[in-house]
C-alpha cells in the first residue's frame, strides 16, 4: 500500500505546473522580439511566472513583463500557444512547467522596474530570437508571431 501511494505522489509531481508568459514585440523599424536573461542560468527567455490570485492568465503575463522587463503595452487575451520546459528551483530540483504565451505589443519601457538589476534585456530580429531560446516549441511560437504580424499588415 505504501509503495502504491508513493507512485501516486510521484506521478502527481510529474504533471507540469502552469505558468503564463508574455512575448514582448514591437513593429517600429521591423518586427523585433524582446528577450531577457533568466536570473539563475542567464539563458535567453521571455518574461513568465506563476498564476496570480485574482488575475487572468493574460493579465498575469502582462504583470510578469512589467516586473521582469519593464515593458507595458497591449497584451492579447488569447494565447499564441504554449511550450513546456524544466524549471530549476533554488533547491536544484527541476519541475516541468507548461507555459501559455501571450503576445504583448510593447508601447513603452519604464526607466526602472523590480528586476532591472537582475536581468539583461535585448531586442532581437525574429530569427535571431528563435535561435537564442533553448526550447524548440518557444522558437516556433516566436516564428508564429512573425507570421501573424505579417498577415495583419
Amino acid at each position: 500500500m505504501a509503495a502504491a501511494l508513493k507512485q501516486v505522489a510521484s506521478a502527481v509531481h510529474l504533471e507540469p505546473r502552469r505558468q503564463f508568459a508574455a512575448l514582448p514585440y514591437r513593429t517600429t523599424g521591423g518586427l523585433k522580439v524582446l528577450l531577457i536573461t533568466s536570473r539563475g542560468t542567464r539563458r535567453w527567455v521571455i518574461p513568465k511566472g506563476w498564476p496570480m490570485k485574482g488575475k487572468s492568465a493574460h493579465a498575469s503575463a502582462a504583470r510578469e513583463a512589467l516586473e521582469e522587463a519593464g515593458v507595458v503595452g497591449h497584451i492579447d487575451k488569447a494565447a499564441l500557444g504554449e511550450y513546456v520546459y524544466d524549471k530549476r528551483l533554488k533547491t536544484g530540483q527541476t519541475i516541468p512547467c507548461r507555459v501559455e504565451v501571450f503576445p504583448l505589443k510593447v508601447s513603452a519601457q519604464k526607466r526602472t522596474w523590480p528586476e532591472k538589476e537582475e536581468r539583461t534585456f535585448q531586442w532581437f530580429d525574429v530569427d535571431e530570437a528563435a535561435e537564442l531560446v533553448e526550447e524548440p516549441a518557444l522558437a516556433k511560437l516566436i516564428r508564429k508571431l512573425a507570421k501573424q504580424a505579417a498577415t495583419k499588415d
